[in-house]
């Protein structure tokens, strides 16, 4: 997994309640094996008509969105099935922040594990930047060091486990994290059986 890196980029104003997994990733893509590859096919069914033609009136089709990096959205972005597949989906299409008011709970532990990072913020947050995007069309930094998204000379901070965020900053998945514990975990063990054996010892 890449340490994340902050983002300076503009929005990607998504303006849809309960985006379920099925719609980011259609279940016919989830035949591949590898984490990578799924971009092409991120929100397939509403990116492209029955014949593959790009469907000229969804966001995502239009030029000026083309390589922006943050997502913003509604509320429960994530919802409906577990599939890790839609956070690979929206990785490998190029979306490092996803911004909404609210997530699906496996979804938002799914962002972690691959580095995208969700934001939390209030529907009033989410609004002020829904129209931003609309009437000025600003650049966005997010510093996650800071926890701070920074546009329009505003600054919005946002909460984050610091233990996730330890993760993405420095690139490692749980497993990852659990491994930097290792000699802490070997002396742990060590002590454990030294107690069990002398538990057991007879003495005089």
């Amino acid at each position: 997994m890449e340490p994340f890196e902050d983002i300076q980029s503009k929005l990607i104003p998504f303006d849809i309640t309960n985006v379920d997994t099925d719609q980011i990733i259609p279940k016919q893509f989830l035949k591949l094996i590898q984490k990578t590859g799924y971009g092409g096919f991120l929100f397939y069914d509403w990116r492209f008509d029955h014949a593959g033609n790009p469907k000229k009136e969804f966001i995502l089709n239009e030029p000026k969105y083309d390589k922006r990096q943050v997502l913003l959205t509604r509320d429960n972005f994530g919802c409906g099935s577990s599939r890790e597949h839609a956070v690979w989906a929206l990785y490998d299409y190029g979306i490092r922040v996803v911004i909404a008011s609210s997530f699906a709970d496996i979804f938002y532990n799914n962002c972690f594990k691959k580095g995208l990072l969700p934001i939390y913020l209030s529907k009033d947050k989410i609004q002020y930047l829904f129209d931003l995007a609309k009437n000025d069309d600003p650049v966005v930094d997010i510093n996650l060091a800071n926890q701070a998204i920074t546009i329009s000379e505003k600054k919005i901070s946002f909460d984050i486990d610091l233990t996730r965020k330890k993760m993405l900053v420095e690139g490692v998945d749980e497993i990852g994290y659990t491994l930097s514990f290792d000699d802490q975990i070997s002396n742990y063990e060590k002590a454990s059986k030294v107690a069990d054996y002398n538990k057991f010892m007879v003495k005089n």
